[in-house]
């Protein structure tokens, strides 16, 4: 469910200077993920921001709505937890900046719970979820996502490793203390960054995530 599997990737591994420590390059974008594919029903489909937000209301926006939003193309890279990194995916879709701009959170807002289908969840800081790569992309190099990768919408946070990029996503919840995700609660670090080799729970410090 929700996000790639942190061992999602494989393929013929080179060594593309960018790809971080402990990192090897593959090919093609294998599909990997928890759980089953969701079925995409258009009339029932809603993004929900909802939480600590400024108006202390949620914002709700159907298929339609929310891909009338202005667009934006992000080219990065995918990092997987045990090893295997992709490079120059092609990312079409809304900033994060833009659900932002349009459902603030309140001052006090530290980090964002970002929901997928079935109930998973990947938690993000929120200078992460704002970062100027995160988008929530529709399209992958130049084609609609497929259901498999996430169709209709899956967050990219390119800076992390994937599974803080949850396919199917369905809510943004804006926190004002950090609260453990998915694969998160299940052995892996709370940041995720792939330059810090930050893969596991166990190599946390202090300040880096909520107690187990």
């Amino acid at each position: 469910m929700g996000s790639e599997h942190p061992g999602a990737l494989g393929g013929t591994p080179t060594t593309p200077r960018r790809v971080p420590p402990g990192q090897r390059h593959v090919h093609g974008w294998p599909v990997s993920h928890y759980g089953p594919v969701p079925r995409f029903r258009p009339e029932r489909w809603n993004l929900r921001v909802f939480g600590a937000t400024a108006a202390g209301d949620e914002r709700t926006w159907s298929f339609e709505e929310f891909t009338a939003l202005p667009h934006t193309t992000v080219v990065a890279d995918l990092h997987c937890a045990t090893g295997p990194t992709s490079t120059d995916h092609e990312w079409f879709g809304i900033a994060a900046t833009t659900v932002l701009d349009l459902a603030p959170p309140s001052p006090d807002v530290t980090h964002v719970m970002a929901w997928a289908e079935y109930g998973y969840a990947a938690n993000l800081r929120l200078r992460d979820f704002t970062a100027p790569e995160t988008l929530l992309a529709t399209h992958h190099n130049g084609e609609l996502l497929t259901a498999e990768h996430g169709f209709p919408l899956r967050l990219v946070v390119p800076h992390l490793y994937g599974y803080k990029s949850p396919k199917w996503l369905r809510g943004i919840e804006y926190l004002t203390e950090d609260r453990r995700g998915f694969w998160e609660a299940r052995g892996y670090h709370n940041v995720g960054d792939p330059w810090k080799e930050q893969r596991y729970s166990h190599q946390e410090r202090e300040g880096e995530g909520p107690a187990l």
